[in-house]
């Protein structure tokens, strides 16, 4: 019975897998044949080929991989201190449920102001944070990534500190446990799994806010600056080079987090 369950789940992951690889390819081919252009009524220099997208990933290597520096570290550090803060909040509305969940609907108006509104106000307001405009600039776009990683965090982590497994509680009651033991032992283990839910909605959410914060930062350094001044300048290929690289960094950070979470989950029922 177990082995008919381990090769459903094989044949469900490799699917998976597998459709989305395949529609990849077959959307370079048209792409790179130039049916696609045919397609949608569009030149090669506004779409350039893939072949002359990778050319310039590959020239460029060096600059574009100071670009991703500066994003990775503004997307990861705003993704940590963002998962702090919401785990935080979440702990404080369980504690201090009468007025917690207000707190936690307050983070969550706040990360639905859009970033492109957030990023250029707290580049002003950050502008004495540092002499130096690269410090000022990583300072402001981090806070920006973080507020966007809050809500998700606080609202699943709320969850996972409340909904418990059935009788779970009773029975930690009925060792005449303390509210700190049962928080200790019941309640954070019982968190974890939803702290990953939350990752995978601010994993993807942290590398938009960078890019779009980096739109409007005062340094002109990140994949999203590039992206935008490339355009402003006319130089699509170059463009979608580095729209290219965003997307590779959304996926390197999301498949991390799933092997981070199948290695520390695994058995997990």
């Amino acid at each position: 019975m177990k082995k008919k369950r381990y090769l459903r789940w094989d044949k469900q992951s490799a699917t998976t897998v597998l459709y989305p690889v395949i529609f990849g390819i077959l959307l370079l081919i048209l792409w790179q044949t130039q049916l696609l252009h045919k397609l949608l009524g569009a030149d090669t220099f506004a779409l350039p080929l893939p072949g002359r997208i990778l050319r310039i990933i590959f020239d460029n290597g060096p600059t574009i991989i100071e670009n991703i520096k500066a994003t990775v570290m503004v997307a990861v550090g705003g993704l940590f201190f963002g998962s702090i803060l919401g785990y935080l909040l979440g702990i404080i509305a369980t504690v201090f449920p009468k007025w917690g969940a207000g707190g936690l609907s307050i983070a969550s108006a706040i990360s639905a102001v859009p970033i492109i509104a957030i990023a250029p106000i707290l580049n002003n307001l950050t502008k004495d944070f540092s002499d130096v405009a690269n410090v000022r600039s990583m300072f402001a776009k981090t806070i920006v990534v973080t507020i966007t990683c809050t809500a998700a965090m606080s609202i699943n982590a709320y969850r996972g500190l409340n909904e418990l497994k059935p009788y779970s509680l009773d029975l930690m009651k009925s060792y005449a446990a303390s509210k700190l033991t049962v928080f200790l032992k019941l309640r954070i283990p019982n968190s974890v799994p939803y702290i990953f839910v939350a990752l995978r909605v601010s994993v993807p959410a942290s590398i938009i806010s960078a890019l779009v914060s980096e739109y409007f930062a005062e340094f002109i350094i990140g994949v999203g600056r590039q992206i935008r001044e490339n355009i402003v300048l006319a130089q699509y290929a170059t463009a979608w080079a580095y729209i290219v690289v965003a997307c590779a960094i959304g996926i390197i950070m999301y498949g991390i987090l799933l092997a981070a979470e199948g290695a520390l989950l695994k058995g997990r029922k």
